[in-house]
């Protein structure tokens, strides 16, 4: 192909997410898509491409994952965070004018170039479709902040995520034409805690299309039916955003939006301050019982970078499965991980790290995966060399916590939860690239007056143990006659030749 013709083959370059939403914050990432004409193949976006970036001064970091869900590359340009992904349309040209919304686009793409086009085509949608752009993108400002500091944000966790957080505001607005911001958000939580779920949340009918991809419908498909909170993406093929959604999540959800909607009815008539709405949440002291799930690496930052990702992607399983455990009435996923690096002086202290001791022995800080990966990068092998001969050996470690609600009334006053466990151990160690000499999977019961220091806030009170209270008198004597009962029952039972697990 002559350089004439690669020029008017043109390409495009959309937004979508928060940035195209007009929703984003310092620290925001722009979420974009790169648009491509028919010869140009995925494969082209990943090596010519990578290559075109890294020769640009501006470039900070770049890490690029073409075997994702859907393949992506992450820049830090000028400062900015950037995630590419890509989509190649089977036409031979993309001109500047091109938009996505003609359904004929889609014709002959595969199913990773759909989804790579679906997220610009929804949130343009989402935008067509209220009455008010600026009053919806001011009320989901205020919902995605109570939502993040509710620690309820999180598609990957069982929560929504940010489109079906906008879908759902953008519902209100339809339903509230000429409302301003503050009534958006009032209605908000008002509407949502008398939802009739599983009715689905739609901004528009489900449409039909060209193509032979599924479509969500509960009429035809039983895993639809299965959905708890369906919220329905407008655009063609229309797929459920919240598919993830638990038992357990959909609890934490609506326990939250009542919340939501007790403190705007005082809000609304000045009772209350909106700084009452957003405070942050109390995770670490709601519960009595919390697992911590331990996923921790001995090799690289960028090793552990995948291994806790896949631990992650695992974990909304786990949860399910724990929900099945007759004593366990709710499990409640932190939608947050910690990130720490360990150095420790020999192979046994290593260990034991791995397996979540906090152990004083050992040198331990915060850190950010993605940038400690980057810099390993640029170390020399000289410094890798010092590391060596320092004897040191270092441990990365993400944790995940889920609080469990119990119920120990009746008979049975033990919890087994070794069933759940090794189906989780199971799921992660199948990974492909799992080494058991690297990798290692832990998860530990930890009582709230046992939690680790990083998971409060600085000055933030802990939950402390309650001292046990000293049975009175009246309740010893009940227990003592209980007991010699028992053992009236129990000679009975033996001069009779009956077992007394059966009296019992």
């Amino acid at each position: 192909m002559s350089e004439g013709m690669a020029k008017d083959a043109g390409g495009k370059i959309f937004t979508f997410g928060s940035y195209r939403l007009g929703v984003y914050g310092p620290g925001s990432d722009i979420d974009t898509l790169v648009v491509v004409p028919k010869h140009v193949t995925r494969e082209n976006f990943f090596d010519v491409f990578d290559k075109l970036l890294r020769q640009r001064p501006e470039l900070e970091e770049i890490a690029c994952v073409p075997d994702a869900f859907v393949p992506i590359i992450k820049i830090k340009f000028s400062g900015i965070s950037i995630d590419l992904i890509c989509a190649r349309l089977d036409i031979p040209q993309v001109p500047l004018s091109l938009t996505l919304e003609d359904k004929n686009l889609l014709r002959n793409l595969d199913e990773k170039d759909l989804r790579a086009l679906n997220g610009t085509r929804v949130t343009d949608e989402i935008l067509n479709l209220v009455p008010q752009t600026t009053v919806f993108k001011h009320a989901l400002r205020a919902i995605k902040l109570w939502a993040q500091r509710r620690a309820i944000y999180s598609n990957v966790m069982g929560f929504p995520g940010g489109v079906a957080w906008a879908m759902l505001v953008a519902r209100i607005c339809q339903l509230y034409p000429s409302a301003i911001s503050a009534t958006i958000v009032s209605k908000f939580f008002n509407i949502l805690t008398k939802w009739s779920w599983p009715q689905p949340v739609m901004l528009k009918p489900i449409e039909d299309g060209p193509l032979q991809v599924r479509v969500w419908n509960p009429k035809l498909y039983p895993q639809d039916r299965a959905h708890r909170m369906p919220i329905i993406t407008p655009a063609y093929p229309s797929m459920c955003a919240t598919h993830n959604i638990s038992a357990s999540t959909q609890k934490v959800i609506m326990s939250e939006l009542k919340r939501g909607a007790q403190l705007m009815d005082e809000i609304m008539i000045g009772k209350r301050p909106w700084s009452d709405l957003f405070l942050r949440h109390d995770f670490f002291h709601r519960y009595k019982y919390y697992l911590a799930i331990y996923a921790s690496s001995k090799g690289t930052a960028e090793q552990q970078l995948k291994w806790s990702g896949l631990v992650e992607s695992r974990l909304r399983f786990f949860v399910q499965k724990l929900e099945w455990i007759d004593n366990i009435e709710l499990a409640h996923p932190f939608v947050k991980e910690f990130d720490k690096i360990h150095e420790c002086a020999d192979e046994e202290e290593a260990r034991r790290v791995a397996d979540g001791e906090q152990l004083s022995t050992s040198s331990t800080k915060e850190m950010d995966l993605a940038e400690t990966a980057k810099k390993e990068e640029g170390n020399t092998e000289g410094e890798d060399k010092q590391e060596k001969l320092s004897g040191k050996i270092t441990v990365y470690t993400t944790t995940f916590f889920i609080g469990l609600e119990i119920n120990m009334e009746g008979g049975n006053k033990q919890l087994d939860i070794q069933w759940p466990c090794k189906e989780f151990y199971e799921a992660c160690r199948s990974w492909s690239e799992y080494n058991e000499d690297i990798n290692c999977i832990c998860v530990r019961n930890v009582r709230n007056f046992n939690l680790p220091d990083y998971v409060f806030e600085p000055g933030e009170v802990r939950p402390l143990r309650q001292k046990k209270q000293k049975r009175k008198l009246a309740d010893v004597e009940d227990v003592d006659q209980e007991k010699r009962q028992r053992s009236i029952a129990a000679d009975k039972a033996a001069s009779n030749n009956t077992p007394t697990a059966a009296l019992a």
